[in-house]
């Protein structure tokens, strides 16, 4: 640790004497996304569409008319981009009966101009629904609901989506369920089958995409994360085997900085997922400094290390396709907007949970996790993990998977005609 604190200090005292990220060698071949797509990897963040200056040019990283770091920074950086918040419900819907898509298409358009993918989050949550869900939603007509939502927002963005996140943190053991899954309220007013719904129309309104279950607090081994990380392989085995159209788990990966580390269960995840042809993306990486004592060299420290420990775990594994940030600069981390003592430090100070800083300078993190993208591909891949099938071509070329709607069956080979 005093090692990692040393390091820190140096890398700032040069950040403060170049007043610039580039000068410390981040952009370019120096950048995440380059050194991501070089291992055959994806890397990017949860960001804001309104705060991305739609004029940039991506080819110089500079701006027509605006030297705007937030954007100059998503371009440079990411290969892949998510909307933190514009495509939830609650900013999808102001109305039962209209849509503001206006964030969302800005969101994509940057993504175009930029070259970057975009992940659709999220089309089925338990929360952030529209204030007017409370009084119109029914038992009678919240599967009309939930599919005409899917239909309409997954089949908007059809065939520009790189994966979406249909389901979100369905599985909530404390609800003392016999099936583990949360009360909701689409568990409330549908039931159960709420998500195979979920899953099967999204498959039929955007068939290209790689469809998603995400689910947070299951990368450690500690007891009660064990158990749910096994309850939503359990989910997904039902899915799998009922030939419901699922591609892949989405690991939220919000860590701590203070206490135990994932482990052998994380993998274990992401193998089990292998065998049923899953991808795995770390979907929503950050690491929370709440209970950390110190100041900022020591968050630093702690946060780098945490970073490096979990990312050169988990990203050797050959189903692990993408690794994303919920953010990506402290400046505008949920952390240091929240108010919920999960989130505050008794010392007051600000957190330093990503890998930029609240000036957009690169922190340890940042170093930690390019060091993890270069490390990341191991030359052999274990044939009890993967069949050579399932690890040839694009990864994120369009693929039948049985149950999908829409997707034709394989042709019926003609027996030789004689003569």
């Amino acid at each position: 640790m005093a090692a990692a604190v040393g390091f820190q200090r140096c890398l700032f005292a040069k950040g403060r004497d170049s007043q610039s990220p580039a000068k410390l060698n981040v952009t370019g071949a120096d950048s995440l996304r380059a050194h991501a797509s070089a291992v055959g990897l994806q890397v990017g963040f949860a960001v804001v569409p309104q705060l991305l200056d739609l004029n940039a040019d991506p080819a110089s990283g500079s701006q027509t008319g605006s030297q705007d770091v937030y954007t100059r920074t998503v371009i440079e950086q990411a290969s892949i981009l998510v909307a933190e918040n514009a495509m939830k419900w609650s900013s999808l819907r102001p109305t039962a009966t209209t849509y503001a898509f206006d964030q969302a298409d800005r969101l994509f358009a940057f993504a175009a101009h930029c070259t970057q993918q975009v992940r659709g989050h999220n089309l089925c949550w338990h929360e952030q629904l529209p204030a007017w869900f409370a009084t119109t939603a029914t038992k009678d007509n919240a599967r009309d609901l939930l599919t005409q939502h899917i239909q309409t927002v997954a089949g908007r963005y059809a065939g520009r989506v790189h994966s979406w996140d249909v389901v979100n943190e369905a599985v909530h053991i404390p609800d003392g369920r016999a099936d583990c899954l949360r009360k909701s309220p689409w568990l409330e007013f549908i039931g159960p089958e709420y998500i195979e719904l979920a899953f099967t129309a999204a498959a039929k309104a955007d068939p290209q995409a790689k469809l998603t279950y995400n689910d947070y607090d299951i990368e450690l081994d500690t007891a009660e994360q064990t158990a749910k990380r096994g309850q939503v392989l359990q989910l997904v085995r039902r899915l799998h085997a009922r030939g419901i159209p699922i591609h892949a788990i989405g690991i939220q990966s919000h860590l701590q900085a203070s206490g135990p580390r994932a482990g052998a269960g994380v993998i274990s995840l992401i193998r089990e997922a292998a065998k049923m042809g899953l991808d795995v993306y770390i979907t929503e990486m950050d690491v929370n400094t709440h209970a950390l004592e110190g100041g900022p060299d020591a968050q630093d420290a702690a946060v780098a290390a945490v970073y490096k420990s979990y990312l050169d775990l988990v990203l050797p594994e050959p189903n692990v396709k993408a690794v994303l940030t919920w953010g990506f600069t402290s400046a505008r981390t949920w952390l240091n907007q929240s108010k919920q003592p999960w989130a505050l430090r008794p010392d007051g100070a600000r957190q330093r949970p990503l890998p930029f800083d609240d000036e957009y300078a690169p922190t340890p993190a940042f170093f930690a996790m390019r060091n993890s993208l270069d490390s990341a591909r191991q030359p052999v891949v274990p044939t009890d993990i993967l069949t050579p099938q399932q690890n040839q071509g694009d990864p994120y070329a369009p693929f039948a998977v049985p149950g999908s709607p829409g997707v034709p069956p394989p042709p019926v080979p003609q027996p030789k005609l004689q003569g």
